[in-house]
């Protein structure tokens, strides 16, 4: 189920002495499958977006494409297209309020008055995705679990509704190391296995070079460049210009190579940056 952006402008208080142009013109196309990554430095506009995705905000002008239908069409059935694109807020934990973890997972199904074996086949289809043991957990209040933990809860919740777009906006933000490393294990396995497609904002740089196939990058409400993490993480200038960073593993080769090590210029995960060392270690030379 394809997301095409066309020309989309959203402006807050329109109108008034204090109009804020959130979103200039932006356009661009998710295709099924994708793992899209979206970066930007704070008030960029990454999170106005993608509450257009989901029809929660209404664009000033252009349009949003939910396979091929205007999500603000006059006569389109919004509903039932929301339903199809998840949606995850940052701290989305703040959202659980049963007194289960399951009954919080099937709220959302519950409401699309689905049956009660099709409801507790999703519970069960939504802990998997996020590692967690229904026998475990499921009778357990949310409120008992950890931080990362009710993270995961409420990604479940959002899973549920078996969307075909997963939207997630700073998933790992405020998370341990530990906490962190499941939610990015648990999304990567979600777009090998599912093939969902899924888009995610996220400050972090080895975030999106662990998880993301192709990134957007947008400044002041625009976008800058498109491209694959590898051709986006090359341009440390660029990044640098508009006040973003690189990987670890980006920075480290770009500083090694001012060191004479003859490495290639586009290395940005740490395993392939390893890989290209140890082949300089057994030829014996760094230049």
């Amino acid at each position: 189920m394809p997301i095409e952006v066309c020309h989309l402008t959203h402006c807050y208080s329109e109108g008034s002495a204090f109009r804020t142009v959130a979103l200039d013109d932006v356009s661009f196309r998710i295709d099924d499958g994708e793992f899209v990554g979206v970066i930007g430095h704070t008030g960029s506009g990454k999170s106005t977006l993608v509450q257009h995705l989901n029809g929660l905000l209404r664009p000033s002008s252009g349009q949003v494409l939910i396979n091929g239908e205007d999500l603000n069409g006059e006569h389109v059935n919004r509903r039932a297209l929301r339903q199809r694109i998840g949606l995850v807020f940052q701290y989305p934990e703040y959202q659980l309020f049963e007194e289960t973890v399951a009954k919080d997972i099937a709220f959302g199904p519950k409401n699309q008055g689905l049956s009660a074996d099709e409801i507790a086949e999703r519970v069960r289809y939504a802990m998997d995705c996020v590692h967690l043991d229904y026998d475990k957990y499921a009778e357990r209040s949310p409120f008992e679990l950890s931080g990362g933990q009710m993270r995961r809860v409420a990604i479940a919740g959002v899973l549920a509704m078996r969307p075909s777009v997963l939207i997630l906006d700073e998933p790992t933000a405020g998370l341990d190391p530990r906490g962190r490393d499941k939610i990015l294990s648990m999304l990567e396995e979600l777009h090998a296995r599912e093939n969902t497609t899924i888009l995610m904002v996220s400050h972090s740089m080895d975030d999106m070079a662990r998880l993301a196939t192709r990134l957007i990058v947008m400044s002041e409400g625009k976008i800058v460049v498109e491209g694959t993490p590898r051709e986006i993480f090359a341009r440390e200038d660029m990044m640098t210009s508009i006040g973003l960073d690189v990987p670890d593993a980006a920075r480290l080769c770009a500083r090694l190579r001012t060191m004479g090590y003859n490495l290639p210029a586009d290395l940005f995960r740490p395993e392939e940056l390893k890989e290209q060392l140890l082949r300089l270690w057994k030829e014996g030379s760094a230049c």
